[in-house]
């Protein structure tokens, strides 16, 4: 009858999961952390510009 289909979101060692996780986290890192961090430290708006341009370019390697 109906047999239940894996998943392959929830396996581990899924390419696709791991790149998927690893995008969100440079995007976390980008959008949030690095603004955060460079306001604290005092760093100019356009390295922070910079900066979180080279985060997403990094994350859409992945």
């Amino acid at each position: 009858m109906n047999q239940p289909q894996p998943a392959a979101q929830t396996d581990p060692n899924n390419p696709e999961m791991a790149s998927l996780l690893l995008g969100a986290g440079f995007a976390l890192a980008s959008l949030i952390l690095l603004p955060a961090v460079a306001q604290r430290i005092g760093m100019g708006s356009s390295l922070t510009i910079a900066l979180r341009g080279a985060l997403m370019r990094a994350a859409n390697r992945f």
